[in-house]
Formats: C-alpha cells, sequence, structure tokens
C-alpha cells in the first residue's frame, strides 16, 4: 500500500494543492457484497474480501477497508472473520473505503465474540465505598441528604474520638493482644469504661 501521508486521513487540514475539484468518481459511493477477511477488535478496522459488485460477482475478491465506526450494530462493534456483510462503498486516496456495512439484507452485523485484553465492558463493581457523613453504602458524602453529622470514629463509629487515638485499635493492633482475638463485645465493654461520658 506504500507510505501514508497525513492529507489522506478525514479530519487533517489539506494543503492548496489537494484542493483542487473533485471528480465524480471520488464521491460516488458503490454497493458491494462480500466477507470480513480480517478484523483487529483492539484497534477497531479490519478488511473485507468483496466478491460482488452492484450485483456483479468479481472475478477475483476485492479488499476494502472497515472501520468499527460503519457497522451497523449495537453494543461493542466489530466483524467475525468470515461474516457475510453488505455495504457501499467509495473510492480515495487510501483505495477502496467501507462507509456503511450490515448484515445480509441490511440487518445488524454479528460481530466477533473476541474483546480486546484489559478493557471490561461491564460496570465496574463497587469497592464497598461508604459515605463519611452518615455511613451509608449507596452514596458518598458529597451527594450525602443529611446534614453534616458529628465525627466518628472510622473504626469503632464512636463520636468520643477519631481513628488515631482509638483505644479499640490500639488494643487489638498491641503485641500483647496477638493470639489473643478480642470480641466485639469486649471492645464496646473497654470502650465504654473508658469513656463513661459518651453513655449520658
Amino acid at each position: 500500500m506504500g507510505s501514508v501521508s497525513n492529507q489522506e486521513f478525514p479530519g487533517v487540514c489539506k494543503t492548496e494543492e489537494d484542493e483542487g475539484p473533485s471528480t465524480e468518481e471520488d464521491s460516488e459511493s458503490f454497493h458491494g457484497v462480500g466477507v470480513c477477511k480480517w478484523f483487529n477488535v483492539r484497534m477497531g478496522f479490519g478488511f473485507l474480501s468483496m466478491t460482488n459488485r452492484e450485483g456483479v460477482p468479481l472475478e477475483a475478491p476485492v479488499d476494502v477497508f472497515v472501520h468499527q465506526s460503519k457497522l451497523h450494530m449495537e453494543g461493542f462493534r466489530s466483524l467475525k472473520e468470515g461474516e457475510v456483510v453488505e455495504f457501499t462503498f467509495k473510492k480515495s486516496a487510501k483505495g477502496l473505503e467501507s462507509q456503511r456495512v450490515s448484515g445480509p439484507g441490511g440487518a445488524h452485523c454479528v460481530g466477533s465474540e473476541r474483546r480486546p485484553k484489559g478493557k471490561s465492558v461491564t460496570k465496574r463493581r463497587s469497592k464497598g465505598d461508604r459515605c463519611y457523613n452518615c455511613g451509608g453504602l449507596d452514596h458518598h458524602a458529597k451527594e450525602c441528604k443529611l446534614p453534616p453529622q458529628p465525627k466518628k470514629c472510622h473504626f469503632c463509629q464512636s463520636i468520643a474520638h477519631m481513628v488515631a487515638n482509638c483505644p479499640t485499635k490500639a488494643a487489638q493492633s498491641s503485641p500483647g493482644s496477638l493470639g489473643k482475638p478480642s470480641s466485639l463485645k469486649e471492645d464496646m465493654e473497654e470502650h465504654s469504661h473508658l469513656h463513661p461520658e459518651s453513655s449520658n
């Protein structure tokens, strides 16, 4: 195919030399039928192998460039190798380019079952983030409908101290408590003895 200059891509400014009158053949579109020769799902393009042009069978298949944006289908757009397609195409400086690609009779393209590696089509699950204002799981503090709540320890939920000074956390992480698991009930009792004013 040879080297390709920037002037051959749509959306790039053309030079004065390129802005001559366009021929009818350049803007005219044709109808073709064929199969997908290959399609790179990660890059989003490939080539069609045209076997029939304007209703006339071709002696040898002709390659037609295809980009995912031209595929008639919903969701992730791609083509499966060997998939039968109908398409309109035009001649350009790069060769033959498809303009609209569909399945037989204008149906949606089937597409490849392959997906680019590292890209998930499903939504990422929540990691259990909580609202720092009320502790709710379904929103963040900036979306909280409650007025500002008293600040709490993130470890034991007490309003008497912050997590940096949490006696419960300190007791669990101290060297003497290794191998001696403390229950939540014990932690709460210990906490109430340390801060009797918080129970009033």
